[in-house]
């Protein structure tokens, strides 16, 4: 990518309410590359739920690169809770956003997909081959249909058209920008939220859902964003590829990191009545690496650096 070429994040603003902590990641991540020609934010970005709206920026702006890193999120409990809000609002970004870049002369696309479209039982660590081979996990199958059809979208638009776009899956983010509403939120903001506010009450224990023992592989939202930009610059095939770090943790190691970064010195209970999602979410990202891309924020540092800002905010 020229660093003069006109780039357009999807979810990279939040003046509509719209922008996602992966979006605004890579915007910090392509302004700190050096990137001078940024389109679609502020009062330019496009209702991306208006079909005319999408159309019609897209005609104006004539954006060289596209990343769509837009779409509802939430953990758990928000995907038991409104998984049809959820569905519905990724379905829109995509159909509105992939097509429009199509028809408008976008030079290639990249759209940003979860890891919870890898079915429940596919054999670990997650490959792309293991994609449509078995049954979602229930409690995230309504949004990881929509991704799905966002990734789908992007093969048919290449086998039809030709264009470069390309599907990439991403490990679970955490980081700056993160939500941390009690509903809403994964679980390392839900932990972060809920040890802080014990520790504030001195309340003696925190309830952690489920059993401890998932893994799941996180991954810092700045190392994902450079991830998604390295992806755009060094990848072109038909197949999605996994943008993770290669490393897995359980939940219950998590909380007790967590506990150590807030300070919190009460007890961690397991609430084994609340449901523990996949047993093991790790990706298998060995194309990635093979193209030369490494993470550069462990856990730890991560951790402490997600607790920095929510305590800004």
């Amino acid at each position: 990518m020229d660093l003069h070429a006109r780039i357009y994040v999807a979810g990279g603003s939040g003046s509509r309410g719209q922008g996602t902590m992966t979006g605004g990641a890579i915007v910090r991540r392509l302004t700190e590359l050096g990137f001078t020609n940024l389109v679609g934010g502020g009062d330019d970005e496009p209702d991306l739920l208006d079909r005319r709206a999408v159309d019609g920026f897209f005609s104006r702006a004539r954006p060289d690169y596209v990343f769509v890193a837009a779409g509802k999120t939430a953990g758990i409990a928000g995907n038991q809770r409104f998984p049809a809000d959820l569905m519905i609002d990724n379905l829109l970004v995509a159909g509105h956003v992939i097509p429009a870049a199509g028809r408008h002369g976008a030079k290639k696309l990249l759209y940003l997909s979860s890891s919870c479209t890898y079915p429940k039982a596919a054999p670990q660590p997650l490959d792309v081959s293991s994609l449509w081979s078995g049954a979602l996990e229930p409690t995230s199958a309504a949004y990881a249909v929509a991704k799905l059809a966002g990734l789908t979208l992007c093969g048919a638009i290449r086998h039809q058209h030709g264009a470069p776009f390309i599907g990439a899956i991403g490990a679970d983010a955490y980081g700056p920008g993160d939500d941390f509403h009690p509903e809403h939120s994964h679980v390392v903001s839900a932990l972060i939220r809920r040890m802080h506010e014990a520790r504030v009450a001195g309340n003696p224990s925190v309830e952690v859902w489920g059993s401890g023992t998932p893994r799941r592989e996180l991954i810092y939202v700045d190392d994902l964003a450079d991830a998604c930009i390295f992806a755009m610059r060094h990848y072109d095939d038909d197949e999605p590829i996994n943008l993770g770090t290669g490393a897995a943790t359980s939940i219950g190691e998590l909380a007790a990191m967590i506990r150590d970064v807030v300070g919190y010195r009460g007890e961690l209970k397991l609430d084994l009545s609340k449901p523990d999602g996949m047993p093991f979410k790790g990706l298998n990202s060995a194309r990635l690496r093979g193209l030369g891309w490494q993470p550069n924020v462990d856990l730890r540092t991560g951790l402490a650096r997600t607790y920095e800002w929510f305590l800004t905010r």
